[in-house]
């Protein structure tokens, strides 16, 4: 005699596993967007970066130059989208950096005008001057990144 059993299906239901994946992606993308807030760059944050001055013996850190001082407008700056860096010249021959990911979702902030560095995701704007939030939805600034100026050219630290 053979009945129609209603015994529960061997594994999860298809369901059950899209949940997990969704959630497993979420917090996947969560972590990632939290790292860069607290990034060890962060203790940087109060020196606005330092750049423009070159201590003895860091003139060589770094490798390459990143960047010619005359590519970067004063008021202005130039992401670096491949060292994830944006450089920015708040002042005449005055030089920062910063992180290049937007604190708000990660994207890659995308240009640098009249002292603003703008976001093209959520249009949020930072500082050139000293990565703070200027508009948001961005809540934290953006992490400063080290840098060294010697002669006509700008290297990472």
């Amino acid at each position: 005699m053979t009945s129609a059993s209603h015994t529960p299906e061997s594994g999860p239901a298809r369901r059950t596993v899209m949940a997990a994946a969704g959630a497993a992606g979420l917090a996947a993308a969560l972590t990632a967007c939290g790292s860069s807030d607290d990034s060890s760059n962060t203790g940087n944050a109060g020196t606005g970066g330092d750049t423009g001055n070159v201590g003895a013996g860091s003139g060589s850190a770094g490798g390459a130059a990143l960047a010619k001082t005359s590519d970067i407008p004063e008021g202005g700056g130039k992401v670096f989208e491949a060292k994830g860096v944006v450089v920015t010249q708040p002042a005449a021959g005055t030089y920062k950096a910063f992180s290049s990911k937007c604190t708000h979702r990660g994207c890659t902030v995308g240009s640098v005008a009249d002292g603003v560095i703008v976001c093209p995701c959520h249009n949020s704007h930072f500082s050139a001057e000293d990565g703070s939030v200027k508009k948001g939805p961005a809540t934290q600034p953006l992490a400063a990144a080290k840098i060294t100026v010697s002669g006509d050219e700008i290297k990472l630290a």
